[in-house]
């Protein structure tokens, strides 16, 4: 009889395992959208600090010409979206920003593998936008964050819009 009462005793039962399942899967089911939405907020702080970058040297260039760089610059590192197909899912390093004068003008240049394409136009002496534009989770669906450059009395201004949340 204590022999029955220890084989009894082994092991998990079939109910224990499945509760134990289901409380894996409900944590699994919060955890990977929240895991997900914070690492591609993560990838888009490259847009952000790169804009907040290349704002820098455009009031430079305003501070000591009172105007923006005039034109359009080459939209680099690639394509639009096209870091999905680079090594690692990121535009490899590209020397052409020292080929195109106007992002010599701003001071503007990128080192390293990036996930995001950068576009500027002047659209007039007082006013440029530009742009970061990236698919961070190469679905397809593209993000744009917007730099607008002005002049407001003779000082230049920076304004730097984010995409809506969940636009990616």
């Amino acid at each position: 009889m204590a022999n029955n009462r220890r084989i009894n005793q082994r092991g998990f039962t079939l109910i224990e395992l499945m509760v134990v399942v289901a409380i894996i899967g409900i944590l699994a089911a919060v955890a990977i959208p929240t895991f997900m939405a914070y690492a591609n907020k993560t990838k888009a702080t490259e847009a952000m600090l790169q804009l907040n970058r290349m704002s820098k040297g455009a009031k430079t260039w305003h501070s000591q010409q009172t105007s923006y760089p005039q034109d359009t610059a080459a939209v680099l590192p690639g394509v639009d979206g096209g870091a999905c197909v680079g090594p690692g899912k990121k535009f490899a390093v590209s020397t052409a920003w020292a080929a195109d004068t106007i992002w010599v003008s701003l001071g503007f240049q990128i080192d390293e593998p990036n996930l995001f394409t950068y576009h500027y136009s002047s659209s007039g002496l007082k006013s440029a936008t530009a742009t970061a534009v990236g698919d961070l989770d190469c679905d397809g669906t593209k993000i744009t964050y917007t730099l607008t450059l002005g002049d407001r009395s003779g000082n230049a201004t920076a304004l730097l819009t984010e995409p809506a949340n969940g636009s990616d």
